[in-house]
């Protein structure tokens, strides 16, 4: 592996991401592919911060879902320039939703990132271009897969109470590292689809 998730190091790196370009006229780049793309970027942030904070068995699924998100940002990436565009670069801090202390918040944190690009890639599903819907597609159920593997846990189905349809299943970790049993917090301050973390232009942080 090229790349290893750790907590991104301090610097005084300001963020030099410049804003995506237009499209020519015509050009078949929208708006929902770009949102999938910042999405991706911040996952790919998100996803150091998790790894830094983590070890044994959460350190390897964050290191699977790092890898995992960035081969998706360069597919995007890919994708938007083959259409005409200029994909947007990542910043190189983001402001997260919440402080990441310890492997609690870090699991809290991955499920957060998971659920909000699956709602980007949503969006793109809806593209008129079968290719995009495709990708949008088996995107969207990478994250959803990778969200039960941090917390497994069934969701209400109709006709039923959320107390009798939640499920908590316990995953197996490494040591005294274990995901929260249930995720508490204010997971609507992260933003809204698509920018789970805002970029920080004047912030310490670097990538």
């Amino acid at each position: 592996m090229a790349e290893t998730p750790t907590e991104p190091a301090r610097s005084s790196l300001r963020s030099s991401a410049a804003p995506p370009s237009a499209p020519p006229s015509g050009a078949p780049t929208g708006g929902a592919l770009e949102r999938a793309l910042s999405a991706e970027h911040a996952a790919v942030y998100a996803y150091g911060v998790i790894g830094g904070k983590t070890s044994g068995a959460l350190l390897k699924r964050a290191t699977a879902g790092f890898d995992a998100h960035r081969a998706r940002r360069d597919q995007l990436r890919t994708l938007i320039t083959r259409r005409g565009g200029t994909p947007a670069e990542p910043g190189p801090t983001y402001l997260l939703p919440f402080e990441v202390r310890g492997p609690a918040d870090a699991v809290r944190l991955a499920l957060l990132v998971e659920q909000r690009v699956t709602t980007a890639y949503l969006e793109l599903a809806a593209d008129r271009d079968p290719a995009l819907r495709r990708i949008a597609a088996l995107a969207a159920q990478e994250c959803a897969t990778r969200a039960y593997g941090w917390q497994p846990k069934l969701g209400p189905f109709p006709g039923m109470d959320r107390e009798e349809a939640g499920v908590d299943v316990t995953v197996p970790t490494a040591g005294s590292e274990s995901p929260p049993a249930d995720s508490s917090g204010t997971a609507d301050s992260a933003g809204t689809p698509g920018q789970e973390a805002q970029p920080e232009s004047s912030a310490p942080d670097g990538q």
